[in-house]
């Protein structure tokens, strides 16, 4: 399990584009915004623009070791967002930091980060014994080829993010009788990215936010594909244990911890090719039966009226 993804997809590179923040005053970021394949913007691109916007105003020796994200709106493809960051402290060995995000006044998200000073020589927490590393499947396009209607329709457009699933349970046909309390994915950037460490941090932002709150439903049997719960994220933190780079393969560990009232919580973990753990990652979500009707984004994708709904 190794090596680099060979070159930048156009998808990537939308994503960069979206990274790429434009300061205009003091602390104050946009996005100009841009067209979207749906007519909302994916939630952990904007939490991976927060975190951005933050690691922008502390040194760049710092880096990033915690991330709280809240999401209050989803925000819509087109008009720009801005970033408003507070400096909460700087200390000796770390800076905190806080960022609202608002579309036309409104507030979409808001999320805390903490950037640490290097303490490289700090012994390290004994590691568990690695699992074994599993070879790599082919692209979720070639997976799913004889049952696209398998993936959310959120999959049925080009992602920035290189998801491999290992055994997808997606594709089980015996999942509604023999449910599963987690799935394994390999992860990585779809292309090189330059040598920024907030950068790399940024996209296992958008990462992480790819398959975790599926998770939550395994145990009952069910994934977004059956149409039969509206999903929208909550809650997410991300604790960044050391830096890795994005754009190298990771094994993504995600399990089930809770489903009631309306809301699922899973949890996860990345391990880089060397087996060490880069980050955890835990985030909750609303999910509602739809009562048949199918989840909001099959309805957008194919309903006028709700494309253009904020």
């Amino acid at each position: 399990m190794s090596g680099t993804a060979q070159a930048p997809s156009a998808a990537l590179g939308h994503l960069l584009d979206r990274l790429d923040l434009t300061l205009t005053d003091t602390d104050v970021f946009v996005d100009p915004g841009a067209p979207e394949p749906l007519h909302r913007i994916f939630g952990g691109q904007i939490a991976a623009q927060a975190l951005v916007a933050m690691g922008r105003t502390v040194d760049r020796s710092r880096l990033v070791n915690s991330m709280h994200v809240h999401f209050f709106r989803p925000a819509r493809s087109g008009p720009p967002l801005q970033l408003s960051v507070r400096r909460v402290t700087h200390g000796r060995w770390s800076d905190v930091r806080q960022v609202d995000v608002t579309q036309d006044g409104k507030d979409v998200l808001s999320a805390s980060a903490t950037f640490h000073r290097d303490e490289s020589g700090s012994a390290p927490h004994p590691a568990p014994t690695p699992s074994s590393t599993p070879e790599i499947p082919p692209r979720w396009e070639e997976q799913f080829a004889a049952q696209p209607h398998r993936l959310s329709p959120l999959w049925a457009q080009a992602r920035p993010v290189d998801v491999r699933f290992v055994d997808p349970p997606m594709l089980d046909p015996d999942l509604a009788r023999q449910p599963r309390s987690g799935m394994q994915t390999l992860v990585r950037s779809d292309g090189p990215l330059p040598d920024d460490p907030l950068l790399h941090a940024g996209v296992l932002v958008y990462a992480s936010d790819t398959t975790l709150l599926e998770t939550a439903l395994l145990p009952i049997g069910r994934v977004f594909a059956d149409g039969a719960f509206d999903a929208a994220s909550l809650d997410h933190a991300i604790w960044f244990h050391r830096p890795s780079r994005a754009d190298r393969w990771l094994r993504f560990d995600q399990h089930a911890v809770s489903m009631a009232a309306g809301r699922g919580l899973a949890a996860g973990c990345m391990v880089d090719e060397d087996g060490d753990r880069v980050l955890t990652v835990i985030q909750e979500g609303s999910l509602r039966p739809t009562g048949g009707r199918g989840s909001w984004l099959a309805r957008s994708a194919t309903d006028p009226v709700m494309k253009g709904r904020g």
